[in-house]
């Protein structure tokens, strides 16, 4: 996202603010992903006076809605949880979390009204495929026309009720460092040089919490969630001992 879309999404929530505080009603966004949500953070003390609130539809999901408003009454956000599974299991090629955005894509929709696509067994149906969360007002249309993710046959049906995904809990990970400073964790996680590691702080990759940071020297705290774009997220659990050298012993989970 360049300075000039930056702005003029910065913009658009301050009108969104506006909006819902002088009407006394909800107003939303889009889905924004983790680079679109600092236009956010950057006008967050301008527009905190509405009321606002992030949701993407489950705790893992990235993509979220941001909701302004605080009228006096509850109203449910505009997403819908999608499970796309294969009719002929047997025969299904093994799809990834690009093979199904690309399907939905195909069906000439918007990238902002579709969320967070999860490529894991759900628990609601005890299939292998994907769960995908997407704009109330778009569902129906994938629902009738996703029929085909490459060459494999899908079924698309609404989730009902609560959603829970069989890959919620990551996979613990322990790592020794010399401290908990997220370039040197970040190394250790994804098996990268220091050199790397900057680098993706340098680009504008690394997200700790959905923040963007370039702070290659911070410091991680327990339960900090850190999203490193093109290889992946995990949650920092904190220290668990010391190395024989000396040096901290840090567990991790990471999401894979």
């Amino acid at each position: 996202m360049d300075e000039k879309d930056l702005q003029q999404l910065k913009n658009r929530l301050i009108e969104l603010a506006d909006k819902a505080y002088s009407r006394n009603i909800y107003t939303y966004t889009p889905f924004l992903g983790l680079a679109e949500q600092q236009a956010y953070y950057a006008v967050e003390r301008e527009v905190s006076y509405a009321g606002v609130r992030m949701e993407g539809g489950a705790p893992l999901c990235e993509r979220k809605i941001i909701r302004f408003g605080d009228p006096g009454y509850e109203e449910a956000y505009p997403i819908t949880a999608l499970k796309i599974v294969p009719q002929t299991p047997k025969f299904a090629e093994s799809l990834t979390h690009r093979d199904f955005l690309g399907a939905i894509m195909n069906l000439g929709i918007e990238r902002d009204v579709v969320g967070d696509i999860f490529v894991s067994d759900v628990k609601a149906t005890q299939e292998k495929g994907a769960l995908l969360f997407c704009h109330e007002n778009i569902a129906d249309y994938i629902v009738e026309n996703l029929d085909r993710v490459r060459h494999t046959n899908v079924a698309c049906s609404r989730v009902e009720g609560e959603v829970t995904l069989e890959s919620a809990e990551p996979k613990r990970v322990s790592v020794t460092v010399a401290s908990p400073r997220a370039d040197g964790v970040i190394s250790k996680v994804y098996n990268l040089s220091r050199e790397e590691s900057r680098n993706l702080f340098n680009n504008g990759r690394i997200f700790i919490n959905g923040i963007q940071t370039q702070n290659l020297s911070c410091q991680l705290k327990e339960e900090d969630a850190v999203t490193v774009r093109g290889y992946g997220k995990f949650i920092f659990y904190g220290q668990t001992g010391v190395s024989r050298k000396g040096k901290e012993r840090v567990e991790v989970g990471v999401f894979l």
